[in-house]
């Protein structure tokens, strides 16, 4: 089981960081940023729980016009953590896109190089673990009507329609795998209905954890702050728990966020019945939009970018080269175009092709 059971203590509530330091190879693999695709970003697809989860689960917007209900196999519901794989796909497909490749539903990808970019064991237990997720991510099966890349996919669907290995040791340990997606989750890539995540989202311990991370992510984005109910929180994370256990869980992670600051780009704070997020990088944004840090960018200047930083995502560069502005305060340049260009030529320069 990949999901480990916090306890109380000293110690850290993030997983220990089980990427190997110097090891060039992966680190290229970590360069193509973690994404998430919105719309299960959004949805209670995923079961939070470590144990087989066998309930068939509906969510219907305020409206009651969109719906989507998710139904088990056998192996039971697709967990949180089998997202890893959805998550690592994604983000290999936006950096081949943002290389300016032709894409596929289809992604051929290594099963170590997959462990180890999403923080997983590498040992018997993460492969074993890697199988499972697949059996559940292809046995899973969606019912909606909720648009992705303004398609209305209409009938029953699994999350990814096909799991193969194509290559395995001879003690039977994967090492090639073709995983293809299904077409409501490809609409949302090839729309870039897609957000990137924290590198620290695969090292959050507790489900809940990573679940709320992804709806802060969602909807507060990089506004300052965002709040929602406890009643509202608990029907978006799909959680199974009583209102009262509901409230003890996320209090346990909001004592722990204040004592660590563990929780990626958003803390959070329990507000009699209300979950409030700020964002982290609140001061950041403020020196951003500050008359200093006002600069806008030619459109001519995304596809420059990308001949000097091939293989990079062109806007995590963009992002990183404000924050790295208003961490040193800088003026705004006098040739944005040129400035932003040059810090794209270093990043190359520094760390390689991803």
């Amino acid at each position: 089981m990949v999901c480990e059971i916090t306890k109380d203590g000293d110690r850290s509530p993030l997983l220990p960081d089980r990427q190997e330091q110097g090891d060039f190879f992966v680190c290229d693999i970590f360069d193509a940023a973690p994404k998430g695709d919105m719309a299960s970003m959004a949805h209670p697809i995923f079961s939070l729980s470590t144990k087989p989860d066998h309930r068939v689960r509906r969510y219907e917007d305020g409206t009651g016009r969109n719906y989507l209900e998710v139904k088990p196999s056998s192996d039971g519901l697709a967990t949180i953590h089998d997202r890893d794989v959805l998550i690592y796909c994604i983000s290999q497909i936006m950096a081949a896109i943002n290389k300016g490749q032709k894409v596929s539903k289809i992604v051929r990808l290594k099963a170590f190089d997959l462990l180890k970019a999403t923080n997983r064991p590498s040992d018997g237990r993460g492969y074993s673990g890697l199988r499972s997720a697949l059996a559940r991510l292809q046995g899973t099966q969606i019912e909606t009507n909720i648009v992705t890349g303004d398609v209305e996919q209409l009938d029953i669907f699994s999350i990814i329609d096909r799991a193969r290995i194509v290559r395995e040791t001879r003690d039977g340990r994967m090492q090639e795998i073709e995983v293809q997606l299904s077409d409501w989750v490809f609409n949302a890539i090839q729309a870039h209905e897609v957000l990137t995540l924290h590198r620290n989202y695969f090292r959050l311990r507790k489900p809940l954890e990573r679940r709320i991370y992804e709806i802060a992510r969602k909807h507060c984005g990089s506004k300052k702050e965002w709040k929602i109910s406890l009643s509202a929180l608990q029907d978006k994370c799909g959680s199974a728990s009583t209102s009262r256990e509901f409230k003890r869980l996320v209090g346990n992670i909001v004592a722990q966020d204040e004592a660590y600051n563990h929780m990626p780009d958003y803390s959070v704070r329990l507000d009699e019945n209300m979950v409030v997020f700020v964002n982290r990088h609140a001061e950041k944004s403020q020196a951003l939009a500050a008359p200093s840090g006002a600069i806008r960018l030619s459109p001519d200047v995304y596809q420059e970018a990308r001949k000097v930083a091939p293989g990079w995502d062109i806007y995590t560069l963009e992002q990183e080269w404000r924050e790295w502005m208003a961490d040193g305060g800088l003026d705004a340049p006098a040739n944005p175009d040129r400035a932003f260009l040059g810090f794209c030529r270093k990043i190359f320069e520094k760390r390689g092709n991803p």
